[in-house]
């Protein structure tokens, strides 16, 4: 039996009452795996003891099954956890840490059956006689999993489980772990701050910061729509490139994007979604391109809906099956502050031009301006940010660049290149997408 579970504006807070999760509301359908995924401290293992029992509500409703759960006893929700740090008894061996939940479940009835055909699942019957102090790193987890999944739960919930394992034996037991489930079944929701873990084993992945869900979908779909631009940095290796931008659309003339010393200009006929730009025209905006988005070749070579630049090569980074190119255009980065920590600064008080004039339009825009952005803040502000050199004295490349390792680049070398508009972000200074445009446009009256 697998069962569904349901968050309705759950917030829950310590000390000083600052919420470590801030009214999330969530469904989580029978058998679905699904990834909490957010930079450390965000609040995801919160959201998971909650869910488990070992949290208390402190606002909001907890639903499993469609039934109200905020009071059910962690043994009544019959789910199973697996642990960052293993958490086995030492003076048991595998056999008795496996059985070991199942006694209480039963107490009249013999583990052995039920502790062997997990063993035989997860390949581990030759340790079921040693000690977790005889076992790798890799063979304690699968312990610790066959204790969970010992007990015929009706949900797992995985709290960073392969974090302490090296990236081979990570790599391995994440395709372990997306095997069973799916042949078992069972509702998972697995807590990690790795994104290479929430793209290959999700199928929907929840993006949270400073205890705020950020955006929930699949892992294409996240990728490919990022709602805000703190998605959009935390989830794609490399991460995407993000620069600082201004539209300029005049009447008679063609839609560009300024990027500095140099600019893309936008394809007529205007798509819509590069139509809906002229609401940024004079402001600055940040433009997103992920690596594969640009390519290296002349101008004479392009496609319809690219444009060209130029870049100097900064650095190459040879990966073997391929190589990133850091280019320097002469853009400006955007930075987005704190992209790693776990709560979002502030956002500064705006500051009214008139105290004694009418203040019905201000509202109505920081209204607007609330509900867009959300908890993103992203570009400092210009006077306040001086771009970063390297030790020598240059700057740094603001452009990566995926490409073959079959050219030879050089430090220095100009090299042509051709960005495809198809696959060109834009984002507001509140973080918020703007281009490819929002399903749904922010409505002032709400």
């Amino acid at each position: 039996m697998t069962r569904a579970i349901s968050l309705h504006d759950v917030s829950k807070s310590y000390t000083r009452g600052t919420r470590v999760v801030d009214r999330m509301s969530l469904d989580i359908e029978p058998g679905e795996f699904l990834v909490l995924l957010g930079p450390s401290g965000c609040g995801k293992s919160t959201v998971l003891r909650m869910i488990a029992g070992l949290e208390e509500i402190d606002e909001g409703r907890l639903l499993l099954d469609g039934e109200y759960a905020n009071d059910l006893q962690p043994s009544g929700r019959d789910m199973a956890m697996v642990f960052q740090n293993f958490a086995l008894y030492p003076s048991m061996t595998s056999r008795d840490n496996i059985g070991f939940p199942l006694r209480f479940e039963a107490p009249g009835a013999d583990p052995r059956p039920r502790v062997d055909a997990t063993a035989r699942m997860l390949g581990i019957e030759e340790l079921l006689d040693r000690f977790p102090a005889q076992l790798s790193g890799g063979e304690r987890q699968r312990v610790a999993m066959g204790r969970a999944i010992a007990r015929h739960p009706s949900a797992f919930l995985m709290d960073e489980p392969l974090s302490n394992l090296d990236a081979k034996l990570r790599n391995h037991l994440r395709a372990e772990i997306s095997a069973l489930t799916r042949e078992l079944g069972v509702t998972t929701i697995y807590v990690t701050h790795d994104q290479s873990e929430a793209m290959s084993l999700g199928d929907r992945v929840a993006v949270m910061r400073g205890g705020v869900l950020q955006q929930v979908g699949t892992p294409r779909s996240v990728y490919a729509l990022p709602r805000n631009v703190f998605v959009a940095a935390f989830i794609g290796t490399p991460r995407i490139n993000l620069l600082r931008g201004m539209v300029r659309a005049p009447l008679g003339g063609a839609m560009t994007i300024s990027l500095g010393k140099q600019f893309l200009r936008l394809p007529e006929p205007l798509s819509m979604d590069h139509q809906l730009l002229r609401v940024q025209q004079g402001r600055e905006v940040i433009v997103g391109l992920r690596s594969e988005a640009v390519r290296i070749a002349k101008p004479s070579a392009a496609r319809p809906g690219e444009v060209a630049l130029h870049g100097l090569v900064e650095h190459v980074e040879f990966q073997g099956h391929e190589v990133l190119v850091h280019f320097n255009t002469g853009s400006s980065p955007a930075v987005v502050p704190d992209l790693e920590a776990p709560r979002p600064a502030a956002r500064p008080t705006r500051r009214r031009r008139r105290e004694g004039g009418p203040r019905v339009l201000d509202r109505l825009r920081e209204r607007a301006g609330a509900l867009r952005a959300g908890p993103v803040v992203v570009l400092d502000e210009p006077r306040d940010s001086a771009p970063v050199t390297a030790p020598d004295g240059r700057l740094p490349g603001d452009l990566i660049v995926r490409t073959t390792p079959d050219i030879d680049f050089r430090h220095g070398m100009q090299v042509p290149l051709l960005v495809d508009l198809a696959h060109l972000f834009v984002f507001d200074q509140h973080g918020e997408r703007v281009c490819p445009a929002p399903a749904r446009l922010p409505d002032l009256e709400e």
